[in-house]
């Protein structure tokens, strides 16, 4: 699958950027990304023209620069999906040097993954850039509805297959209670336990962890609330086991929205710390996110895989990282499935303190 790169003053001049070729034979996606040349400067009408342009985009379009970005291309570079150079001196920017490789390599790394999953990475750019100005509600409700589009997409459908086709069961029902609860004064501590599965964020976990969070809502004399996990990680995001178990898409997507704990995390902020370690893998970070105060062990590992599996993040992701990170590097997160430690995750705000 070819790859354009362009300029700025090519991309000032296209009307739409992808609309002629980003739909091949029977709708294959052919191009979902384009690379933009921020090298070479143009005259501000021209730069003018090209934001303009970048904001109506049908594929994902990533800035390239190979120096420190000029600081009148700022408004071009927020206007992009996102932006790689050297060194990340704008929050829209990956920076090779935040991620110990070289520029070439993170840009293939990039449109490698978006050319494995077109659709899923296209839907992803699409959700990010919606949501960005929505309250935390109404963005869930955003990202739902793209997660349940992909539902029905040939890139789910194929992860889905292979994943059927390891014969896994679904997960046993636990043997003690999924969430543990503890009340010392003001201060309320739920602790995911399901440690044999790494917390993996499936039914029993998702519904007790709700009804913890409710108890907060509905009593003002808890003042803090603080979430952590049982064993060696976290969470290790949706129980991959239970995937395609759901009797419909639109029950999926009801619970998603209304049954899932990311929109209480968000009601709750301000009054809730998450402590992270180990493993962090989709829900895991996407949860959390929510919170007003995270806390990360230095073993903590975040990643967000779901667009390697034809999906986008469905328990809030999209609303929650974006808003921590800035919807440019979260897509990165998103497309590549990169992982990033607990360093990493502080440099960029995704937690607040790293302690241990």
């Amino acid at each position: 699958m070819h790859v354009r790169r362009i300029s700025i003053a090519d991309l000032a001049a296209e009307p739409l950027i992808g609309g002629g070729d980003l739909l091949g034979v029977e709708a294959e996606v052919t191009r979902p990304i384009t690379l933009v040349d921020l090298d070479v400067p143009v005259p501000v009408d021209v730069l003018d023209r090209a934001v303009a342009r970048a904001r109506t985009s049908d594929v994902i379009l990533a800035g390239v620069a190979s120096g420190p970005l000029a600081t009148e291309l700022h408004h071009l570079v927020e206007a992009l999906d996102l932006t790689f150079a050297p060194v990340a001196d704008h929050r829209a920017v990956v920076g090779a040097a935040d991620l110990d490789t070289d520029l070439d390599a993170l840009v293939r790394g990039f449109v490698d993954a978006g050319v494995r999953c077109p659709q899923a990475s296209l839907v992803a750019a699409q959700v990010v850039r919606t949501a960005a100005p929505l309250e935390p509600v109404a963005a869930i409700d955003v990202e739902s509805l793209g997660y349940s589009t992909l539902q029905g997409g040939i890139e789910y459908g194929r992860w889905l297959e292979e994943r059927r086709a390891l014969g896994r069961p679904l997960p046993p029902a636990a043997d003690v209670d999924p969430v543990l609860l503890e009340r010392d004064g003001t201060t309320l501590h739920i602790t995911l336990n399901r440690p044999e599965r790494r917390n993996a964020y499936g039914t029993a976990l998702r519904d007790a962890l709700v009804e913890a969070l409710r108890i907060a809502v509905l009593d003002d004399s808890i003042e803090h609330v603080v979430i952590d996990g049982a064993g060696s990680s976290f969470c290790a995001g949706g129980d991959l086991d239970e995937f395609g178990h759901m009797p419909d898409s639109t029950t999926a997507h009801l619970i998603r929205t209304r049954g899932g704990a990311g929109r209480l995390v968000a009601t709750l902020a301000d009054r809730i710390e998450v402590r992270l370690h180990g493993h962090c893998v989709g829900a895991g970070i996407e949860i959390p996110a929510f919170a007003g105060r995270i806390v990360a062990a230095p073993d903590t590992r975040i990643r967000l895989p779901e667009v390697s599996m034809g999906l986008i993040p469905g328990a809030g992701g999209t609303a929650s990282v974006s808003r921590r990170i800035g919807r440019w590097r979260a897509l990165y997160l998103f497309v590549t499935g990169a992982e990033i430690g607990a360093e990493q995750a502080l440099r960029w705000g995704l937690v607040d303190e790293v302690v241990g």
